[in-house]
């Protein structure tokens, strides 16, 4: 039984342009995240491999901005995104239920980028109360690192993540603190969240000297501890 469906449009292999557009899309989020909000999570934790560091920052980037409203100035991680879908190749995506097991069918043939675009593109589609959990389910797909499967399903449904470690530490405000530097029974101010962060993230940002290798992973980890503890 058809649970979610979403179909990408997006560059063909020989074309040179970048572009991407959402096609056909079905996406129940109800009850938050609901099995669209599983669809989108999956699809990010599949490619998430495939982001190099630069464009893991833009990522963020763009879904604070997406889930902020604020305009959006094209093109971002390379593509551009429309609505015009001519000339464009086609990926469908969908989560399904077999017997009594939900199972992710995702179409692998397109390259890795559009996928992740559509999927958070995609999330302005939703409800609006939906969308907070959805891009926070988005989020923590990219921490993901197993396999795309039964368990990747229960995480993405868990709008705690309880049970599943990112790096050996809970993903909640105790793993933010100690991240950020501060003490695990501390209470801190907004400006001194965003003044450790702004601190540390210099530190590791390879603008300033950091190594290269993994910085894309310390950046997203100083990004989670930041929300966590300004939410």
């Amino acid at each position: 039984m058809l649970l979610a469906e979403l179909e990408i449009r997006h560059s063909r292999a020989v074309v040179p342009t970048r572009r991407v557009a959402l096609g056909l899309h079905w996406l129940p989020a109800e009850p938050a995240p609901g099995p669209g909000g599983v669809l989108l999570g999956g699809l990010v934790a599949y490619h998430a491999g495939a982001i190099d560091d630069e464009l893991l920052v833009d990522l963020l980037g763009l879904m604070d901005d997406l889930e902020s409203g604020r305009r959006i100035p094209q093109p971002r991680l390379r593509h551009r995104f429309q609505t015009d879908v001519v000339g464009l190749d086609r990926s469908r995506h969908k989560l399904v239920a077999v017997g009594e097991e939900t199972v992710f069918q995702l179409d692998d043939h397109g390259p890795a980028i559009p996928q992740v675009l559509g999927a958070v593109y995609a999330v302005r589609n939703l409800p609006p109360e939906a969308r907070p959990v959805v891009f926070d389910v988005l989020r923590r797909a990219l921490r993901w690192d197993g396999a795309i499967d039964a368990e990747l399903v229960n995480y993405l449904r868990d709008r705690r993540g309880i049970g599943l470690p990112w790096r050996g530490l809970p993903t909640d405000i105790r793993w933010a603190l100690r991240l950020l530097g501060f003490e695990p029974e501390s209470d801190p101010e907004e400006d001194d969240v965003r003044r450790r962060f702004r601190l540390l993230l210099r530190e590791v940002h390879p603008d300033h000297g950091a190594e290269s290798e993994g910085a894309g992973q310390r950046i997203l980890e100083l990004t989670e501890a930041r929300r966590i503890l300004l939410a």
